[in-house]
């Protein structure tokens, strides 16, 4: 084992085996002589990226409901499908839920900023909450008793998988 193989694994593990380079590289070939930064990624992440869009929704001395309204007002009618749903009102709680997800679809595409809607990038979040929306009311609609609507092929593969 070479020495600087010893030092990384006898170092302690809360600091980093090296420092980032940050500090100017004479870059290889060039007969001018000009430094440039290494590309090199640094051994210690220090901060990540924030997702398109997921800046303040209001000022910085706005209280925190305000800032993260967008949000809230998902969560909030997410909230409310599941207490219909958990006071028996199935259908109604589902449907919510459902579009609550479908209102962070379009929050998260109309608005620039959405605050923490913002997960991902803009069209993955869309993609995302947009896909989950419509299963969910779509599921909603089917539940039985009494389904609101029949989809034939979703019928056909439950009744081949419980067989």
């Amino acid at each position: 084992m070479s020495a600087s193989a010893n030092e990384a694994v006898n170092a302690p593990v809360n600091e980093p085996m090296e420092e980032p380079v940050s500090e100017p590289v004479k870059e290889p070939g060039t007969r001018s002589g000009l430094l440039r930064k290494s590309r090199r990624f640094p051994s210690v992440t220090q901060d990540t990226a924030r997702p398109e869009g997921g800046g303040r929704v209001a000022p910085g001395d706005a209280p925190a409901p305000a800032r993260q309204w967008p949000m809230l007002l998902v969560l909030g009618t997410a909230g409310l499908g599941l207490l219909l749903t958990a006071f028996d009102v199935f259908r109604a709680g589902t449907l919510l839920i459902g579009v609550a997800l479908l209102l962070g679809a379009v929050l998260r595409w109309a608005l620039p900023v959405v605050g923490m809607l913002a997960v991902r990038s803009r069209f993955t979040d869309i993609l995302t909450y947009g896909v989950l929306g419509v299963v969910i009311v779509l599921l909603a609609l089917m539940a039985q008793p009494d389904p609101v609507i029949n989809i034939p092929f979703l019928d056909d593969t439950l009744h081949f998988t419980i067989r």
